[in-house]
């Protein structure tokens, strides 16, 4: 399976402190905000990524990144000249998908739970299909809904309805079989003039082909494109870090979970990372 991070976009929403940095590579507390969905990709089981920016900041996340060899996952990278829509992932990414299912996780967006490793896992082993996960907001207008029947499965989904038709918002996560880019080829834009996501996933709807995964309690989702929300979310991460002794989204720990790579490679990575905070954390994990 191949994963797709889209971290595009002017992020206006947090002017000025974007105006030379991409909002995904500010920091959630103690690390980049791109380094929260890379390791939901990795946690899925996902070593094969591309990541979709501007030409501006394509040259910075390559510098913090790499190829992934680190981790032992294979990175490579995108442009997205003007914002087109999250479903212009999969016209950008047509190629480096090949016919291959593939997960689109946006690149602000955080996702923590004690089970979500095991969800991650049984949405990227279906074979066919789509899986979109919700969650419940109290805000649901600002999102895509989805409507569920007595069974927990979509009735219809709308993009921000003025009157939402459940407190179910879609999440920033999104698993696709081989057909996606097919799919997505055949979209009109919007009256925005942009390719969407929740018509790509209307389409798995009408098929009959649309499985939704809902995150209750236990789970966290966290959208971190406003000032506020960003705050919010550095909160939350410092608060478990600190109460709890582990960190949420090192990806050096979550490839040596994963067995993505050694002791070696890690206690090799803890010495570049130096004597701070989160070396001597990454030390910690080989004692």
């Amino acid at each position: 399976m191949r994963g797709i991070i889209l971290a595009g976009g002017a992020g206006t929403r947090l002017s000025p402190m974007t105006a030379v940095l991409s909002k995904q590579l500010l920091p959630v507390y103690d690390k980049p905000m791109v380094f929260y969905p890379l390791t939901t990709l990795m946690l899925a089981g996902i070593r094969d990524v591309l990541l979709i920016s501007t030409p501006r900041d394509l040259p910075q996340f390559q510098r913090l990144l790499g190829d992934g060899g680190q981790w032992g996952l294979a990175l490579s990278y995108a442009a997205q000249p003007e914002p087109g829509g999250i479903a212009q992932a999969y016209t950008i990414g047509a190629d480096f998908i090949a016919g291959q299912p593939s997960c689109l996780i946006l690149g602000d967006n955080i996702f923590y739970g004690a089970g979500l490793r095991h969800l991650l896992g049984e949405a990227a082993a279906r074979s066919t299909g789509a899986t979109i996960f919700a969650y419940q907001v109290t805000d649901p207008q600002r999102y895509a809904v989805v409507a569920l029947d007595g069974d927990m499965k979509a009735r219809s989904i709308e993009e921000k309805p003025e009157r939402p038709a459940s407190s179910w918002a879609v999440t920033g996560l999104y698993f696709y079989d081989a057909g996606a880019v097919d799919l997505a080829a055949n979209l009109m834009p919007s009256a925005r003039g942009e390719l969407e996501i929740t018509d790509l996933n209307r389409a798995y709807l009408q098929r009959g082909l649309l499985r939704v995964e809902p995150l209750g309690r236990g789970f966290a989702w966290l959208d971190t494109g406003t000032p506020d929300s960003l705050i919010e979310a550095a909160e939350f991460v410092r608060t478990m870090e600190k109460r709890q002794g582990f960190k949420i989204a090192c990806p050096e720990e979550v490839a040596y979970r994963m067995g993505y790579i050694g002791s070696g490679e890690l206690a090799t990575l803890a010495g570049k990372v130096g004597h701070g905070p989160y070396g001597d954390y990454l030390r910690r994990l080989l004692v």
